[in-house]
């Protein structure tokens, strides 16, 4: 049975609305009883919690139930919800990017314990890679893990749709992270932390660089905030002693793109000559995007025109397609 302090901290998120709080101790002992052996109540509990999640949350209800002024509920024009349902195990990832996501997911689910020692827990992010490496999905599962929302942050849209207004806005942004636990992803990151000393920049773009640095710096919050950029090279260098970790999402390599179509493609079978490693030295170079674009268009195309097995010309045909011409 769940131990006395879950049970306390349960009565005490479900007295104060901490629903976060609530969903990830309830998350904690099911882990704890598939741990002793008890799996068929782990699943259940597992299923309850989700099914809760479900009923009290479409998209829109994240936003309402935010804790927020009337001048906050502006932030609905700047931020995308979702209550994510993906897990660490069900991705294709470099190593190091496994291991350094699961770090940050055990530092939060042990954060009572790290506090009592005097000790931090990771929650300020930097997502460093090419487009399509699995940036945007690693918020989502780090979201789904710890059972709380993400909310998505597009800054370009900030600076565009807001000028003059871009630093107000922001601060409505860290007030939300701060009065209500969720994943907060910075995306496009670069479209605002481009060194402030690059002569092109305009007098905005630097306004807002530095009351980020200043907001993200004085964050005390429960709140994950993620920032993540395919051009780390733009980057202020100020920015980078301002996160706790930076993951660095590399391009699939041989390894990983031979498990992601297993896994992908395992439904189909393969024609004679061709196998998942032949499949991966002909896709190197592909991010995951493009290869799940792959997986899409050979399943469409198996359906529309009755083809039964996948061959090598056929998958040269959707590699090529699907391959970057610049």
């Amino acid at each position: 049975m769940a131990a006395a302090d879950q049970i306390k901290t349960l009565i005490q998120s479900f007295g104060s609305d901490d629903e976060a709080r609530f969903f990830a101790t309830a998350m904690q002992i099911a882990a704890a009883e598939a741990r002793k052996g008890n799996t068929t109540f782990a699943e259940e509990l597992k299923s309850a919690i989700d099914k809760a999640k479900v009923g009290r949350h479409g998209p829109k209800g994240l936003l309402k139930n935010l804790p927020v002024n009337e001048a906050q509920k502006e932030l609905s024009d700047l931020l995308e919800v979702e209550y994510p349902r993906v897990k660490l195990q069900d991705m294709v990832l470099d190593q190091n990017v496994q291991n350094g996501l699961k770090r940050v997911v055990d530092e939060q689910a042990n954060v009572e314990l790290l506090r009592q020692n005097n000790l931090s827990p990771r929650k300020r992010l930097l997502f460093v890679g090419p487009p399509g490496c699995g940036k945007t999905m690693s918020a989502k599962v780090l979201a789904s893990e710890l059972a709380i929302p993400l909310f998505v942050i597009r800054l370009d849209g900030l600076i565009s749709r807001y000028m003059g207004e871009s630093i107000a806005k922001l601060r409505m942004i860290f007030d939300a992270i701060r009065q209500y636990r969720a994943v907060y992803l910075f995306d496009e990151f670069d479209s605002i932390g481009t060194t402030r000393t690059h002569g092109n920049d305009v007098g905005e773009i630097k306004r807002v660089l530095n009351s980020f640095l200043l907001l993200i710096e004085k964050d005390d919050s429960n709140s994950l905030i993620i920032a993540a950029t395919n051009l780390p090279e733009t980057l202020d260098a100020a920015l980078f002693r301002r996160f706790d970790d930076i993951v660095f999402y590399p391009l699939p390599g041989k390894q990983q793109i031979v498990e992601y179509f297993e896994t992908h493609l395992a439904d189909l079978k393969l024609a004679k000559g061709l196998n998942y490693t032949k499949i991966a030295d002909m896709a190197l170079g592909l991010n995951y995007s493009e290869m799940n674009n792959i997986c899409m268009d050979i399943y469409k195309n198996g359906l529309i025109y009755g083809k039964k097995e996948l061959t090598i010309t056929s998958l040269k045909t959707y590699i090529e397609q699907r391959k970057k011409p610049f």
